[in-house]
């Protein structure tokens, strides 16, 4: 990806502009390139609707459960790409935009609260990329919940609020999606990337406090979280003035409610805020902040879902703190300023017993100088051979625009799924 990336700012020169040239020898020089560091970027167990946990233990007022999930693609990507000059055919055996993983549940009632638990460990299976064995354990959940009759407080580290429900309604979820040689997700121990980065932000598992109401009066909940914050000035390293004087605030409100026999309707809105300040020469602060929003609905067999996000300084793919650690900081803060962006997805399905067919389509757009925009269009056929096991016959063309060039990927994926 370095030789690509370093092609790119030769390649296109002063049509780049000067604020992105250097944003691309930046994240040229980062030694985690983002293929190798989101090996792990996606995987959302709770949210897999045909997944049940197998219960290991039952005593006392306590269980313990186990749930897993696996998948294999056999993909391969055609790209047509005037970034680089360089096209190619690329085939892959892969997991897709869901790594795989493993999962074990705890919960115990004392006296009149209900404590719980959730570790939950992935891994990828995409390492033979590298000619080697280098499967690593990613963590992205180990958290501890207490319930009562007010609602609920999660301590520990899952997956944030903001555009959490855009990813977790998502209809592809289990699909395969976006890929490209520009990110360098072609290649690599990564996931493909759904409709991350064309469509929504990942909500990217932090260190968090959260609360979540009971269901209110008319089918309304709503999460608060303090979360970790992370810098997302360029003012790094040991010694740094950089600070976050506050915790990054997230919040989202949900809404559900039947309409009638075999119709539902689904909702929500969620928000993000942190602030980065400096007082180093020549380093800009940075507040970050954003609105996340959909509505899904269902009626018979078809199911319609819109979703989309808009706000400032956050980034294209992981959330402001992620991309700023990756080297996308030029698509966070440019010229003194935070940088605009947004994105949406629109989605139909229709379900006939065993059967499952998608399109859909997303794009992001991020208003730099030289302006990105990256769209994924899909169609999917899922299959359901049982309760555990299920097909996936998968076309999807992603296209990423970097000023006046582009490049276009297609891609082919065949893929079997197990849910435990």
């Amino acid at each position: 990806m370095l030789g690509r990336i370093n092609h790119c700012v030769r390649f296109f020169g002063a049509d780049v502009g000067i604020e992105s040239q250097k944003f691309l020898g930046d994240l040229m020089n980062k030694k985690l390139i983002i293929r190798h560091m989101i090996s792990g970027a996606t995987a959302l167990a709770f949210s897999i609707p045909a997944m049940s946990a197998v219960e290991i233990y039952n005593e006392e007022e306590t269980t313990v459960s186990i749930d897993a999930s696996f998948n294999t693609f056999f993909v391969q990507s055609d790209t047509n790409n005037d970034i680089t000059g360089v096209d190619r055919t690329q085939s892959r055996v892969k997991m897709g935009l869901l790594p795989n993983w493993v999962g074990f549940n705890f919960s115990k009632q004392v006296g009149d609260l209900k404590m719980g638990g959730r570790s939950s460990f992935w891994v990828t299976i995409n390492d033979s990329d590298t000619a080697v064995t280098s499967t690593g354990i990613d963590v992205r959940q180990f958290y501890a919940t207490i319930d009562g009759d007010w609602g609920q407080v999660l301590f520990g580290k899952d997956f944030t609020l903001f555009s959490r429900s855009n990813i977790f309604l998502d209809e592809m979820l289990q699909g395969y999606g976006a890929v490209n040689d520009t990110l360098g997700l072609i290649d690599g121990q990564g996931v493909s990337f759904g409709h991350i980065g064309s469509g929504y932000h990942y909500p990217f598992p932090h260190a968090q406090i959260t609360y979540r109401t009971p269901e209110l009066a008319g089918g309304f909940k709503i999460a608060l979280g303090i979360i970790d914050p992370g810098n997302t000035t360029t003012d790094t390293g040991a010694g740094r003035s950089s600070e976050e004087s506050m915790p990054r605030f997230e919040g989202e409100m949900t809404y559900n409610t039947a309409l009638g026999e075999g119709n539902s309707l689904t909702a929500w809105l969620g928000f993000l805020q942190q602030s980065s300040d400096s007082q180093a020469v020549g380093v800009d602060d940075v507040d970050s902040q954003g609105l996340s929003y959909g509505v899904k609905f269902k009626t018979g067999g078809f199911a319609f879902n819109l979703s989309g996000f808009s706000g400032q300084g956050l980034g294209l793919l992981l959330g402001p703190a992620t991309d700023a650690a990756l080297g996308l900081q030029g698509l966070i803060s440019e010229s003194g300023s935070e940088v605009d962006s947004d994105g949406y997805v629109v989605q139909g399905s229709y379900t006939l017993g065993a059967e499952r067919f998608v399109i859909s389509y997303g794009e992001t757009t991020v208003e730099t100088a030289t302006e990105w925009n990256n769209s994924t269009s899909q169609i999917a056929w899922f299959h359901d051979i049982n309760s555990v096991l299920r097909t996936v016959v998968e076309y999807n063309v992603n296209t990423i625009e970097i000023g006046n060039n582009e490049e276009e990927t297609s891609t082919i994926a065949l893929g079997l799924v197990a849910n435990f």
